[in-house]
């Protein structure tokens, strides 16, 4: 992801939007344009995963993310995985952390391997929500 994707700020639509949203929640204009374009570039990168055996390299090519008003408004699954050691690095330093992380991924496994490993954290498994539909699914089986 090169740069961050800001929406176009002199629409006639979009400054509708974001008086409406000032004047009806306080949301600020800068708030809005942030969080929008954080949606945009999470969508964008969010596009290389899409099963559980999927992988691959998201690089956000801009320092602003490692910002934490900007980080802190990417998705949790991809505030995880950027870690102050993975930021600001040198391209030579991305291409090696690349290359290690592909060859780690190249290695064969087996479905058996998979079984037991959840994308849900704990704290999702055991919330009250969780268990209503878990008791949901028994009783139609």
């Amino acid at each position: 992801m090169l740069g961050i994707p800001y929406v176009y700020t002199l629409s006639k639509i979009l400054k509708a939007r974001l008086e409406y949203l000032r004047d009806q929640f306080q949301i600020r204009e800068n708030d809005f344009l942030t969080f929008d374009a954080m949606r945009h570039a999470a969508q964008c990168v969010g596009r290389v995963l899409r099963g559980k055996t999927d992988y691959g390299i998201m690089i956000f090519a801009d320092k602003r993310y490692a910002r934490a008003d900007k980080r802190g408004k990417l998705p949790k699954w991809i505030q995880e995985h950027l870690k102050d050691s993975t930021c600001n690095l040198s391209t030579e330093e991305a291409i090696q952390l690349s290359k290690r992380f592909l060859r780690q991924m190249a290695q064969p496994f087996t479905r058996e391997d998979q079984l037991g490993i959840s994308l849900l954290t704990l704290e999702q498994l055991q919330s009250e929500e969780m268990k209503k539909k878990v008791e949901e699914k028994s009783q139609q089986l």
